[in-house]
């Protein structure tokens, strides 16, 4: 099964709180109440959020997290990035392969592909849309994949 870890997962549903309230400062364990996470866990995605710039901490009585920058600004792909690196589906899809056989391999080319196709997708969703009814939920909006696909 292909899925991205729990921690970018988590690191979604905070950023999903913080865009829910623009502009606001929250603390790390309002954030935790806010989203229903445990404190730690908050603390523990809010650290590399903070690194790739997604996230802004404030010092201070009244310090904490807020976005920083706007919801609409901060692609899924921008989140999976900063929580678990570069997207490479498969080894020989990124751009500097370790792989053995990668010159040899008639698969490379369509991992590549494949690969492209969901960096797409996941620079195509904001921070902000995740923030709305998922494509499911309204049968007149088409899937995301679908969108990139027809593109």
């Amino acid at each position: 099964m292909l899925r991205v870890t729990k921690l970018t997962d988590y690191a979604t549903v905070v950023l999903t709180v913080l865009a829910a309230r623009p502009g606001e400062v929250h603390s790390a364990t309002e954030l935790a109440e806010h989203s229903g996470l445990e404190p730690p866990t908050v603390s523990k995605v809010l650290k590399p959020l903070a690194q790739a710039g997604l996230v802004e901490g404030l010092r201070g009585v009244h310090g904490g997290y807020r976005l920083s920058r706007d919801a609409a600004d901060i692609s899924l792909i921008e989140i999976v990035e900063a929580m678990e690196g570069p997207l490479a589906m498969t080894e020989c899809s990124q751009a500097e392969s370790h792989c053995g056989i990668a010159h040899q391999c008639g698969a490379r080319a369509n991992w590549r592909l494949i690969n492209d196709v969901v960096a797409d997708a996941l620079r195509g969703v904001t921070l902000a849309q995740m923030l709305r009814p998922s494509p499911s939920d309204d049968p007149r909006r088409r899937p995301i994949a679908a969108q990139v696909v027809a593109q």
